[in-house]
Parts: C-alpha cells; structure tokens; sequence
C-alpha cells in the first residue's frame, strides 16, 4: 500500500494574521465575507473560512479555525479570533482597556495598534521574543498581522488609526497541554509561527524549542545546566536528585545538536541525566537516538562489558530485549558497576567533544535497578544546584 503523503496546515500566526485582515476589510468595507485569502512567508496561500463574524458600525470581529494538517498539534480545531476597530483617541500609558499592547507601527496611512485578550498567553522571563508582561506573539505573526491589516486599509484608501486585537477562547485550557508554563508563558497560548507553515511532525519544531528554552535560561544568567532525553529523565531529576521541577531541559533525540546549542549559549558546565536505553546508545558515539537512525544499544553495551566478561557471556547480553534485562544480566554477572563506569565515562567523552570541550558529568540510571553509575564530578555538580551560585 501507497505511504500517503502527511498534509500540512497553517499556524496560529497565519490564523490570526488572516482573522485580522478580515475583520479589517469587512469594517472599511462595510461587507460581509465568508472567508479570506493571504500568502503565508513560506509562499503558500491561505484561503480560509470564517466564522463567528459579528459586523458593527464602528468594530468588526470573526475567527478562524486553526487547520493543523496532519500534524498532531493540541490547537487543531481551536477557533483564533481578531477584531479591529476604528482607533480615534490617543494612547494613554501605553494601554487600551487594560490591556498592554504590543505594538504600534505607523506610517503613511496612520498608527495600528495590536493587543490580546483571553487565552493568549503573557511572557513572564525574559528570553522570549516578547517583553515580559507582553502577549506572546511572536515577531513574524506579528509581521503578518500588521503587513495584512495595514494592505486592506492602503486598498480602502483609509488613512486613519486601528486597534487589532486577538484572543483565544480555549486558549488557557490548551496551553496546559503544550511547553508553554516550561517556558514562562501563563495564561494562554502562544501566536507562533516562521514560515505560516505547519509541517506535521515537525523536527525543526522541537529543535526550535530546545534552544529557545536554552537560551532562556542563558538569559537568566545560568552557567549550568541539565539535559535528559525526556520523561524518565524529567522524572529522576525531580524525584531522585531532588531537583525543582522544570530544571533539566528536554532535548529529545537531538544530543550533539543540543550540545552545539549549549555550547552557542555559553554555558559552562552540562549534566547530562538519562534512562540506560536512551544513554547507551550515545556511549557508542551515535549523535541522534532515533531509531530510524538504528538501533545499537546490545551492541554498545557488549563492546563496554567484553573486558569484563568472556565470549560465553556475549549472546546474552546481545539477545537482550531490554536495557533493563540487559542490566540485571550484568548485576547477576557482577559486573554492573564497572560496565555502566565505562558507559558514562564514553558519553561523556563524546559530549565533551561535541561541546568543544565544556566540562559533561553524566548519571544513568534504569526503572527496576536506579542509578547505575554516574560520572566521579556528577554530585559535586547537582550539589552546586541548591547554592546560589548558578
């Protein structure tokens, strides 16, 4: 059977970028519209429909309901409202309605103001593209909004100031299911969005994240910091080394790529904690522990036993289904502790390299046995963590 092609969708910029020129040209036109059309940064067309379309003399609302294609995002379905409305007195303080805006451009045809209301989240660290206390909407959405709404106000020939605001109805109840509160950002959802593209199982996606939550913690002035592959990682950090949660970062599969990253960031000292079947595989030098990229975790481990161990011992370490059986094996051998030394000690040689030479400690650890060995410098560093000196 034919693989069928995964279909794309459009961000919530895009969505929102689209909604705002709507509400705008139904407002200066004073006609209603049943959908619209913009091109997205990437080069591909939108052409959405609208709903919700509340048209008044003065104000026009409508929303879109965000199409994330094939990709499995916690937004798909959700409606992005924007109204836009005719902006006739001069800010005050910087706020319209108690609401913060974001920003302002004027030019030839008068002043756009943009702000958010309900469900759109608010950065609270700095680190993001947007001011703490600001809306979470990117710069290029952001971009879109303003480039859309200020072309139907040049096509209407209508030189005077507007307010755009967006909002998103579930907007707080879906962010509890995305990395938003990780980041700093409460309250709702983030407008994001480069190329008003979503590609379904986006890798870029996750890599983009992964250095945005780098970086802020650069940016907190952090010169240490954590990463685990994921859950059981996140997990062991908390419970285990009695970590706050939220302290390691998530870097997936991406090992030397979130190396390169912690490396451009300037940090100086890396933890790297993580569940045997994961870590063992970059103990043989592998750079993505995605399986597609093969699978060599018995492999790896055998070539760190064989100077423990005889041949006889060979097969079943290889036949091993499991990291976890693999490493009861070793602990009824009773060679489980000088096996995973070696182990950390590999991945901490390769990470040091793909880091250009910053200082990696390493702790590994499995769910039946706990932690099966770590790097000699592993608590001195996690002890550095409850000082003030970070």
């Amino acid at each position: 059977m034919e693989k069928r092609e995964l279909r794309c969708g459009f961000t919530t910029g895009t969505c929102a970028a689209v909604a705002a020129k709507a509400a705008a040209a139904m407002l200066l036109s004073g006609n209603l519209l049943q959908h619209m059309k913009l091109m997205t940064p990437k080069g591909t067309e939108a052409d959405l429909p609208l709903f919700h379309v509340v048209m008044k003399q003065d104000k026009v609302s409508c929303a879109v309901k965000k199409d994330a294609g094939d990709d499995p995002d916690v937004t798909d379905k959700a409606l992005i409202f924007a109204s836009v409305e005719f902006l006739n007195e001069a800010l005050e303080g910087g706020s319209i309605a108690g609401c913060s805006f974001i920003r302002e451009r004027t030019g030839e045809f008068g002043q756009l103001v943009l702000t958010a209301l309900e469900g759109v989240g608010r950065v609270t660290k700095p680190g993001l593209s947007s001011p703490v206390g600001y809306p979470a909407i990117n710069p290029v959405p952001r971009s879109m909004i303003f480039d859309e709404v200020d072309e139907v106000r040049r096509m209407a020939g209508f030189k005077g100031a507007l307010l755009i605001c967006v909002w998103i109805p579930k907007g707080r109840e879906l962010a509890e299911k995305t990395f938003n509160s990780k980041l700093g950002i409460t309250g709702g959802l983030s407008i994001l969005g480069t190329t008003g593209i979503v590609k379904p199982m986006s890798e870029e996606a996750l890599v983009a994240t992964i250095q945005l939550e780098l970086h802020m913690k650069a940016v907190a002035g952090l010169k240490r910091v954590i990463l685990t592959p994921g859950n059981y990682g996140e997990s062991f950090i908390k419970e285990e080394l009695n970590l706050p949660e939220g302290e390691g970062v998530t870097v997936s599969n991406f090992i030397r790529e979130s190396c390169k990253m912690v490396k451009e960031e300037g940090f100086e000292q890396i933890l790297f904690v993580g569940h045997i079947g994961k870590l063992v595989k970059v103990a043989g030098g592998v750079e993505n522990t995605h399986s597609r990229y093969g699978d060599r975790r018995m492999e790896v481990l055998w070539d760190c036993a064989r100077a423990f161990l005889g041949s006889e011992e060979k097969q079943a370490i290889l036949s091993a289904n499991t990291m976890e059986t693999a490493a009861g094996i070793l602990k009824e051998l009773g060679v489980l502790k000088p096996v995973m030394s070696q182990v950390v000690k590999r991945i901490k040689a390769y990470m040091t390299q793909w880091t250009g030479g910053i200082p990696v400690e390493v702790i590994t650890f499995s769910n039946t046995l706990g932690i099966l060995s770590m790097t000699p410098a592993a608590p001195e560093m996690i002890k550095k963590y409850f000082t003030a000196d970070t």
